[in-house]
């Protein structure tokens, strides 16, 4: 009761601090212009869902592989300390249907937009426009984006849901002070993914139908403020694209920090699960922090949804753990893998007939480059 009492005062505090904030901000002309920030999302031919946040707009931009680290680091600056707008109106329009949703105290918005008559499916990615209705600044003008949200095609053979952090790149998440300065001194272009791990991905989007049409997702506990420099590493590293599930970290109602790993990971997998309702799906993770456990609590919740895990072992010290979890895992009818390289994964994808063939030999060279 103490801590929900402190918790509740120091939030109150938290969002006056920052509404005294923005308000000397518009005051003092040091906000030019505002910005939507989409999330890319996802949904089935009947709704879709995805979240955005509304933001001072800083000029980030994209990086380079000659930018200095000090230069990195204030681009890192940059995203954490945002200018959150709260109580402004963004309005969607889809596929004939405008629905309209407030931010709330951090800036965020959230969509879930439902129709009388099912979607194409022709195109994977569908567009949405997004309007911020809401005028923040006196000479504000149209604040316009268009957010793109997944809908599976019908060639779809099973989807993929993937860990970021040391299970695509190396971050030291189990290291404190390694996983900030990989974080704030690096950016998208001298980040680099683990060998292999790009054409692997690609291998498993294209399946044995050779076109990129089995959807990812990326589940990470980083925070929403990492999202562009994600996307853009997503890009600059060729990974298949897909939509970036992160979430919401520093002081709220109900967490002096951020909520748990475990269960933001649970309750972000089980919310594609539901939505995605119509295939199976490959996990893949990293023994870092409690993957192995989260993907068996899917299991359980989930019967027959789950094809295969794949678990990088990245923490010698958490190895037998994770093996019991396969056990408990195995008992369930599924196959948990724990790799040390992505060529033991892509062989044994290969093998089960997931990949193709020809696609190893792409994997083993990548993997050789990236070395």
């Amino acid at each position: 009761m103490l801590k929900i009492k402190l918790l509740s005062l120091l939030y109150h505090i938290k969002y006056k601090l920052s509404a005294m904030k923005l308000g000397l901000g518009k005051k003092l002309g040091l906000i030019h212009s505002v910005m939507i920030m989409p999330y890319q999302g996802f949904g089935n031919d009947k709704e879709v869902f995805f979240l955005g946040r509304v933001l001072r707009d800083r000029g980030i931009g994209i990086s380079k592989l000659e930018d200095s680290r000090w230069l990195n680091f204030k681009k890192m600056y940059k995203r954490f300390m945002t200018w959150e707008i709260p109580n402004a109106e963004v309005q969607a329009s889809f596929n004939g249907v405008t629905q309209v949703a407030t931010t709330d105290e951090e800036g965020y918005f959230e969509f879930k937009i439902r129709f009388q008559e099912a979607i194409g499916k022709q195109n994977p990615w569908q567009q949405i426009r997004l309007e911020l209705v809401s005028k923040v600044l006196k000479n504000q003008g149209e604040v316009v984006v268009c957010n793109e949200v997944f809908v599976p095609s019908e060639y779809v053979e099973f989807g993929v849901i993937s860990d970021i952090d040391d299970t695509i790149v190396p971050t030291g998440a189990t290291r404190l002070w390694e996983m900030i300065k990989t974080t704030f001194l690096g950016n998208a272009q001298t980040r680099v993914p683990f060998p292999g791990v790009s054409a692997f991905y690609q291998a498993l989007s294209k399946g044995l139908v050779g076109r990129e049409n089995n959807p990812f997702f990326y589940v990470s506990s980083s925070p929403w403020n990492l999202y562009d420099f994600l996307q853009e590493l997503m890009e600059v590293h060729h990974l298949p694209k897909g939509p970036l599930m992160l979430r919401d970290i520093g002081l709220t109602r109900e967490h002096f920090i951020s909520g748990s790993h475990f269960e933001h990971k649970l309750v972000q997998i089980e919310r594609i699960f539901s939505m995605i309702h119509d295939i199976p799906f490959i996990l893949i993770g990293d023994s870092g922090q409690h993957d192995a456990e989260i993907y068996l609590q899917i299991i359980r919740d989930f019967p027959g949804r789950v094809k295969m895990i794949y678990i990088r072992d990245v923490a010698p010290a958490k190895h037998q753990k994770v093996l019991k979890t396969a056990e408990e895992i195995a008992k369930l009818g599924v196959e948990l893998m724990l790799v040390t390289n992505t060529m033991e994964a892509a062989h044994h994808a290969a093998s089960k007939g997931w990949i193709l063939q020809e696609d190893i030999t792409d994997v083993a060279l990548k993997k050789q480059q990236d070395e």
